[in-house]
């Protein structure tokens, strides 16, 4: 080998290193970038996953406390209603008791007290005679009216007006009230 052919092949030599090393150095540059995008596009997606999983769980949260809230309004509306039921069953057991004849004359006088001019008092048989000596002193006919068990009614003249004032009528207008002080007393 010549000298020329000796310098030749080492510039060869050189050139193909020199292109090596720069086609080295690119295919680190492109390496390094596809890292940085793919990091990128990772992290990107990582966020966008972490984020779905908040909205997630603050949708099953919501959803949660949504249900739990239904639930303690339904129960509490299940107690009330059973609290409304003992009352009703309570009043329902009046009549047997002692004062029973007292009250029906009281529920008699608001009704009577609501009309100017009233002529008859109806009210259950059995209350009938509880209001025997009220009809007779306000010279008031009595009339029979079984469904009027826990209450009466004040018959104004000629039968155009009335005035019922029964116990189950009262707590049906008075429930809303009653209720709420029922669960402020049950929940505070």
């Amino acid at each position: 080998m010549s000298k020329l052919e000796a310098i030749l092949s080492q510039e060869v030599e050189a050139e193909i290193q020199a292109l090596l090393a720069e086609a080295r150095g690119r295919a680190e540059a492109l390496r390094r970038e596809a890292e940085a995008k793919t990091s990128a596009l990772l992290e990107g997606r990582r966020r966008a996953l972490e984020a779905a999983f908040q909205a997630a769980l603050r949708r099953a949260e919501s959803a949660g406390e949504l249900l739990l809230a239904t639930l303690r309004a339904e129960a509490r509306g299940e107690m009330l209603g059973e609290v409304k039921a003992r009352v009703q069953a309570a009043l329902r057991e009046l009549p047997s008791r002692p004062e029973w004849p007292e009250v029906v004359r009281k529920l008699a006088e608001e009704a009577l007290s609501a009309l100017p001019e009233p002529e008859a008092l109806a009210s259950h048989p059995e209350n009938l005679p509880h209001l025997e000596a009220l009809a007779r002193q306000r010279n008031l006919e009595l009339r029979a009216d079984p469904a009027l068990r826990l209450g009466v009614r004040a018959i104004g003249k000629g039968s155009r007006t009335q005035v019922e004032n029964a116990l189950e009528g009262r707590l049906e207008r008075a429930w809303d009230a009653l209720s709420s002080r029922v669960a402020q007393v049950l929940w505070g």
